[in-house]
C-alpha cells in the first residue's frame, strides 16, 4: 500500500473574472474519497485553479501516511499543467519574468505550487472540463458551492 499511487483531481473558477471564486480537490486513496475546497470573495480563475492544485498538494504533504507516495494530479487548467510542468523552469531562471519580460502573474501561488510539487513525486495530466469526467464534475460542484457561500 506505500507505494500506491494516490489520484487527484482539481477544479477552480470565479464568477466573473475577476469575482467571487471558489476551488475543490478530490484525492483517491485505495477507493476513499477526500474532498477539499474553499473560496475567495475576490480573486481570478486562474488564481482558483492554482489555489486547488496548492491545497491538494499540501494535503498530500501534511498526511504522513501520502506524503511519499507517487501522485497522479489530472487538472481541466492547460494554464497549471504546463506552467508547473514546463513554463516555471524559465520563469524561474528569467528572474520571474516572462519571455516578453513582464512579471510572472501569481508568482506567489507559484511558488507556492512549486514548493509542494518539488517535494513530491507528481505526475500531471490535463483533462477536458465539463466532459462528464465523474470527479473533474465533483471538483467543479465544489467550486460552485464555494462560490454560492460569497454571493
Amino acid at each position: 500500500m506505500e507505494n500506491e499511487e494516490l489520484i487527484v483531481f482539481t477544479d477552480g473558477g470565479c464568477q466573473g473574472n475577476p469575482g467571487p471564486g471558489g476551488w475543490g480537490c478530490v484525492i483517491l486513496d485505495q477507493g476513499k474519497e477526500f474532498q477539499y475546497s474553499g473560496g475567495k470573495k475576490q480573486t481570478t480563475n486562474n488564481q482558483m485553479e492554482l489555489t486547488a492544485a496548492i491545497e491538494a498538494l499540501r494535503q498530500i504533504c501534511e498526511n504522513p501516511q501520502w506524503k511519499n507516495r507517487p501522485v497522479k494530479v489530472f487538472s481541466d487548467s492547460q494554464y497549471v499543467k504546463n506552467g508547473i510542468t514546463s513554463w516555471i523552469k524559465k520563469w524561474k531562471l528569467n528572474g520571474w519574468k516572462t519571455a516578453a519580460k513582464k512579471d510572472v502573474l501569481n508568482k506567489e501561488l507559484w511558488v507556492q505550487l512549486d514548493a509542494y510539487y518539488s517535494s513530491l513525486n507528481v505526475q500531471w495530466s490535463w483533462v477536458k472540463g465539463h466532459a462528464g469526467i465523474k470527479y473533474n464534475e465533483m471538483c467543479d460542484q465544489l467550486c460552485g458551492k464555494e462560490i454560492g457561500k460569497l454571493l
